[in-house]
């Protein structure tokens, strides 16, 4: 899921004097260690007793309101103004973006080591490629390239669920999350959705977050709930991704966007990855096989590969970017 000049794009022409302050140092370190760290807190929060569609829901709800608190206050009741199109769109980006997106991770994540779950989630810049050339977008020769590279890191991730050696479903629970992603950041950029990011985070979260809570509780999850058996390191991260994944990372990237170098702010897509694996192996020992490690190294090379052919061959917003719809966070 994911604040300014929130409309820059990371496809657009980047200004040619943006310094790369100390500030800004900070503002992108803490965007990659943030959003790195997410697949890491979701699985210490649904392998801690807390169910995921339930604890995601809850998640995006609070932090939905610790957002829109400060927008009423600074700005008034005025900042949500927002025409029925756009409200639309916004609302069914919150079902593709969170419900498809964070929820499947969190309910993948109960099988699936959290690096692994970062590597696959990697892969959603290919995934929207995919998307924008069905919709006649041709990409440049680079671009398939790059795209092509990153199917065979995929495959190379797969390949132990399909030799047996795991369990296939959720990893491909993982590739069917990374699609709905791409779904959601493509539709936002040919629909219309309201001017402020902040806005239409707010509406995501309280769409997403609410069907969730909604999904889990038809699917029995409260009945799961023991708070009297939940892990205290659970409730640890799941207040972490409230106010530090959920508040915090957004608002540092969208900070990032107005002050830094375009092509700097957007290295997040192949650094967090990177940092969501070696998290997963220092603190839950996740085991790094060649698979992971090929098959991640593939897949971070080629989102770089496609990330660096759009920004050169096109003028237009990055594959799972749009101007004024920044991300509400990986995961």
């Amino acid at each position: 899921m994911t604040a300014t000049a929130p409309r820059a794009s990371a496809g657009a022409t980047e200004a040619p004097d943006r310094p790369v302050t100390m500030g800004v140092l900070v503002a992108l370190g803490t965007v990659y260690l943030v959003w790195g760290s997410t697949y890491l807190a979701i699985k210490y929060v649904v392998e801690g007793g807390l169910p995921p569609f339930v604890a995601m829901g809850a998640r995006f709800l609070l932090a939905g309101l610790v957002l829109t608190v400060p927008l009423l206050l600074v700005r008034g009741p005025a900042v949500f103004a927002m025409t029925r199109a756009q409200l639309i769109t916004a609302s069914v980006c919150g079902l593709f973006l969170l419900v498809g997106g964070n929820g499947l991770v969190a309910v993948a994540e109960q099988d699936v080591d959290s690096g692994l779950a970062a590597l696959l989630i990697a892969g959603t810049p290919l995934w929207v490629v995919l998307l924008r050339a069905a919709l006649r977008d041709r990409p440049s020769v680079a671009t398939v390239a790059g795209l092509l590279l990153g199917l065979v890191g995929v495959a190379l991730l797969l390949l132990p669920g399909v030799q047996g050696a795991a369990r296939l479903g959720p990893l491909l629970l993982v590739c069917l999350s990374s699609f709905l992603w791409s779904c959601g950041t493509v539709l936002a950029t040919r629909r219309p959705m309201p001017a402020d990011p902040f806005v239409s985070t707010v509406v995501e979260m309280a769409v997403g977050g609410t069907t969730m809570v909604l999904l889990g509780s038809v699917g029995g999850e409260w009945g799961r709930l023991d708070l009297g058996r939940t892990e205290p390191s659970s409730w640890i991260a799941f207040g972490y991704l409230v106010l530090v994944g959920s508040v915090v990372g957004y608002s540092a990237y969208v900070w990032l966007l107005a002050r830094a170098p375009l092509s700097l702010a957007t290295t997040y897509a192949y650094v967090n990855p990177a940092v969501a694996v070696a998290l997963g192996a220092l603190f839950l020992s996740e085991p790094l096989t060649s698979n992971v490690l090929i098959g991640g190294a593939v897949i971070i090379a080629a989102v770089a590969w496609v990330i660096t052919a759009e920004s050169r061959s096109r003028r237009r917003p990055l594959p799972g970017r749009e101007a004024g719809a920044p991300p509400v966070e990986p995961t």
